[in-house]
């Protein structure tokens, strides 16, 4: 039986109480097991009635409902009905990403005169933190009193030398899901020795509820971005958008250039690369990207502290996964936002710094904010 907690405001707690009705609530079920362990569904539901649902296998939201324009919920988010769907085959469905998100060329780094290799699952590279990431392990959940709507803390302790990375690493990572329909994701880590760390957040995307993302209206707001070769690793230059297809200044369908040549970003046709957002200041937040669907109405605007997004275009889908309802995810029927920092940063002394060490906190910001038009 499922159990609602109530959160509430510390400001408003006093009302809260007395007017319980109101209060955005955290309930809990079994979704399976995975490593032996207890996997749990978290329901996350604010005073508007959107709702998320979040597993602590990977940190992974499962469902993210939405009002459109006619006050209809959508579920704008992809993924499964199941824990076992996640663990068969995921291209990393609605994922907490760690301990490093997106590439690391050849899974090699140095820091401070040590050489450190991670284990190779993209190829020749490790990508989202290696073979058995943040996203494939289990967290231990709790339902927290939130700011602004209920709350999820995940946490969890990455050992010295698991998947290569040096250094113990204890992550805190709260999911809250505001009155106001925003899915706020703050993640917060302390290590023991020098390590890197980029944490990000990997769902997919359809604020239609379904079919193609590519008549999606996208702005992101970066004047450059970064050079990739064909194995999507960073060439180290920084490049300016204008003149390209990946110039999104302006409110522009996401399908209306994406085939084309390019030879500036290089990698394509499609988009999965990372754009420098103009942030006024290192670390504060601000507005990376706003999406919208012609269909539903809905808005999702991406706020973040990171110096960085990589939009992706749903380029490898394939039609081989039949994800929720029943959907069978093809081409392009989603597409990912995923603030942070640069890829394989900690190869390139140009690109902002993603080394942590001890009596530092690692503190990072990734809000969705919904509405309608």
């Amino acid at each position: 039986m499922n159990t609602p907690i109530k959160i509430a405001s510390a400001l408003a707690l006093a009302t809260a109480l007395s007017s319980a009705a109101l209060a955005g609530t955290v309930t809990s079920k079994p979704f399976g097991t995975v490593d032996g362990k207890p996997v749990e569904l978290f329901t996350l539901r604010n005073d508007k009635g959107a709702e998320a649902t979040i597993t602590n296998y990977g940190g992974i939201v499962v469902s993210l409902h939405m009002p459109d324009k006619a006050g209809k919920m959508v579920d704008v988010v992809m993924g499964y009905d199941n824990v076992d769907g996640y663990v068969a085959k995921t291209p990393y469905f609605g994922a907490l990403i760690g301990r490093y998100g997106n590439r690391i060329a050849k899974g090699q780094f140095t820091l401070d005169g040590q050489s450190y290799q991670l284990p190779l699952n993209d190829g020749a590279n490790t990508l989202h933190g290696g073979t058995k990431g943040f996203d494939k392990v289990v967290w231990q959940g709790k339902p927290v009193e939130g700011c602004c709507g209920p709350a999820l803390e995940l946490t969890y302790h990455s050992k010295d030398g698991e998947q290569g990375y040096p250094g113990n690493l204890d992550v805190v990572a709260t999911y809250t899901l505001t009155n106001d329909n925003a899915l706020c994701l703050t993640f917060k880590a302390k290590t023991d020795k020098p390590t890197i760390v980029n944490l990000t957040h990997h769902s997919y995307f359809n604020l239609s509820g379904g079919g193609t993302i590519l008549d999606h209206v996208l702005t992101i707001n970066a004047d450059k971005a970064t050079p990739v070769d064909k194995g999507l690793i960073p060439t180290g230059e920084i490049v300016s958008v204008e003149g390209t297809p990946f110039d999104f200044r302006k409110p522009t369908a996401i399908g209306a250039r994406i085939d084309d040549p390019d030879t500036v970003l290089q990698y394509g046709p499609g988009y999965d690369h990372n754009w420098v957002v103009n942030q006024p200041k290192a670390g504060e937040l601000c507005s990376h990207a706003v999406v919208s669907s012609p269909v539903t109405g809905i808005v999702m605007e991406v706020l973040s502290t990171e110096p960085a997004v990589q939009f992706y275009a749903g380029n490898f889908l394939d039609g081989t996964i039949t994800g929720k309802y029943g959907q069978v995810y093809q081409k392009r029927s989603g597409f990912c936002l995923e603030p942070q920092h640069f890829p394989d940063s900690p190869n390139h002394a140009n690109f902002p710094s993603t080394v942590l060490r001890p009596g530092e906190d690692y503190s990072n910001t990734i809000i969705y904010k919904f509405s309608t038009k």
